[in-house]
């Protein structure tokens, strides 16, 4: 892969409070940077969100729109969701992960992505795009969440 770029931050919230939200598709385009839209369009094996679930996302990326889906290759709640593009421009594969600290939760998200042409060359750029768009999903998760009363 020509990015692996991965982020961390202590949101001061209990990790089942910031998994539910940010393990929910339906907040994705809440707190996540670029993204326009998020649809469940194939539920897991077993019904609903987990292993097999795909999510169908637009976003805008460094002004271009990009159309993808990922498919849920691994659910753990509250621990980690890890999710890997079945469709798009470009291989991709993202995990989010939340872990107990004494301030509250750890969450990172790590994504990897891009390993053809352009990417390769430009992914020192990708990176530093990528990474800056990471931190600050991982502000506006912990806005978002301070900011909810539920």
């Amino acid at each position: 892969m020509a990015v692996d770029v991965s982020v961390e931050r202590v949101l001061p919230l209990p990790p089942e409070r910031v998994a539910a939200y940010a393990m929910d598709w339906r907040h994705d385009t809440d707190w996540t940077q670029g993204i326009r839209t998020a649809e469940l369009t194939r539920e897991a094996d077993g019904g609903g969100f987990g292993v097999g679930a795909e999510v169908t996302r637009t976003a805008f990326f460094l002004g271009r729109r990009i159309d993808y889906v990922l498919r849920v290759a691994a659910y753990d709640f509250p621990r980690l969701l890890d999710m890997v593009s079945v469709a798009g421009p470009l291989p991709m594969h993202v995990t989010y992960s939340f872990e107990p600290d004494p301030a509250g939760t750890l969450a990172r998200i790590r994504a990897q992505g891009g390993s053809g042409g352009f990417y390769r060359l430009a992914a020192p750029l990708l990176a530093r795009q990528v990474r800056s768009s990471l931190r600050k999903d991982l502000r506006d998760l912990e806005r978002r969440l301070m900011q909810r009363t539920d």
